[in-house]
This record gives structure tokens, sequence and C-alpha cells, in this order.
């Protein structure tokens, strides 16, 4: 039982230290936006792989990376409306 109360307690400092970790009431739109952000970013960090994909686009490198930064601000595009 110790030991199910210590994974708990780790998984609760996870979620709190990271954002993108996600927990109960996470809900779809966020889990996306998570997902979208962080490969975003690992694609800009990694030049080799920025560079890649430019050349795959026909675009330079720079301009990728400014398209990439655009869609890590906008995230996964409008929540989606409640239901009440």
């Amino acid at each position: 039982m110790a030991d199910k109360l210590r994974t708990l307690q780790n998984l609760e400092a996870l979620q709190a230290r990271y954002i993108g970790t996600g927990h109960a009431d996470t809900t779809k739109y966020e889990w996306t936006s998570n997902i979208l952000r962080d490969s975003y970013a690992s694609y800009v960090g990694h030049n080799p792989l920025l560079s890649y994909m430019s050349v795959g686009m026909g675009e330079s490198k720079e301009k990728v990376r400014t398209m990439m930064l655009e869609k890590m601000v906008r995230g996964a595009g409008n929540p989606p409306e409640t239901q009440e």
C-alpha cells in the first residue's frame, strides 16, 4: 500500500511540475495542444531535423522555424464549445 501511495505522490508531483503531463481533468483539446506544442518545440530545437524538414518543404529553415513557432502559439485551433 505504501508503494501505491508513493507512486501516486510522485505522479502528482510530476503533474504539478510539468504542464503537459496531464491529469484526470485534462480535456482532449488540452491534451492535443500539449502534444502539438511539444512536437513543434522539438522540431525547432533540433537543427538537423529542422534542416531536413525545410528541404522537404522547399522553404528556408527560418521560414519553417517561424511557421512552427506560430503554430505553437496558436495551438490546436479553437477549443470545442461546452454544452450545458
